[in-house]
């Protein structure tokens, strides 16, 4: 991956840090195919770019297989959040607008080495990746073996084990989404749990909807998808108060006042946050800037 700014290709084991700790597992990135940006572009649109497929000898098929799998993904959560603008009694094309002609998706294929593998005993508590939130609109997690692992933080700061279920989809909403209708869909937070001793790899396969990157924080708070009707935001209201107010473990990004100005921004310094190796080569500004923000904090 370090070998691109783009963040694309093979991470291998422990190469990534989320919640400031590093992440116990391997990854191959790839993405909706796009030509390399124009000289002078915006530094987010590097995150468009080829991908580093495996050679086709190594791997048969694999490059065919997982680019019909974004196809049809792509078709499916286009369809998904038409439901939800719905669900908010907003028009079914109201996100629209904040898509690409040729809108980029991404996919990783994960791999979680159980704790034995790692050299840590039974009983521990190992961070296959910490706790976050996705950047952009939804996310659908194919869990492909059958090891628990994954869990999500409810309102009341709770965290819940999300099993697999055969023949299913696990959907998170992203922060792009949060920001689109102002707060009403909150942001999933998540992590995963390292797979216990001697239990084998745990293996998933996240994709992730894309969003157009050059549409700004100002403009989102103001206008959105569109006003979301008073009675829904109440509803979102009573949600909070009943619970005791809202309690999440992860900063939400996605709004103006920070440094990042548009999604594009914000996704990039979320990317140089997490893969620190490609920060380092490709974009030691955004993560000087980032470490200095770190320090401030502690």
């Amino acid at each position: 991956m370090k070998n691109a700014p783009s963040f694309l290709g093979y991470s291998r084991l422990a190469a990534e840090i989320t919640a400031g700790k590093t992440d116990q597992r391997e990854q191959f990135d790839i993405s909706t195919e796009h030509p390399l940006p124009q000289e002078g572009a915006p530094l987010y649109e590097n995150l468009k770019a080829p991908n580093q497929w495996p050679s086709e000898s190594a791997l048969p098929g694999f490059r065919e297989a997982f680019t019909e799998y974004m196809t049809q993904m792509g078709e499916i959560s286009t369809t998904f959040t038409s439901l939800i603008a719905e669900a908010i009694h907003l028009p079914r094309d109201a996100f629209d607008k904040y898509f690409d002609t040729e809108q980029q998706h991404k996919l990783k294929i994960v791999k979680y080495p159980d704790l034995s593998t790692l050299g840590q005993e039974a009983g521990v508590e190992g961070q296959g990746v910490g706790p976050h939130k996705d950047s952009m609109l939804t996310s659908y997690l194919l869990q492909v073996t059958d090891h628990k692992g994954l869990q999500v933080q409810n309102v009341q700061g709770k965290w819940i084990d999300c099993s697999p279920i055969p023949g299913t989809l696990v959907v998170a909403i992203g922060q792009g989404l949060e920001a689109l209708t102002q707060g009403v869909c909150v942001s999933t937070t998540h992590r995963v749990l390292s797979p216990p001793a001697g239990s084998g790899a745990r293996l998933s396969i996240p994709f992730f909807q894309g969003v157009r990157y050059d549409a700004e924080f100002d403009e989102l708070d103001a206008v959105g998808v569109g006003n979301v009707p008073e009675y829904i935001k109440e509803q979102r209201r009573r949600i909070v108060e009943n619970n005791g107010g809202r309690i999440d473990d992860v900063e939400f990004t996605f709004k103006k006042g920070n440094k990042a100005k548009t999604l594009g921004e914000a996704t990039l310094r979320n990317r140089v946050k997490s893969h620190q190796d490609v920060g380092e080569r490709w974009y030691p500004d955004i993560l000087r800037d980032l470490r200095e923000e770190w320090a401030a904090v502690k």
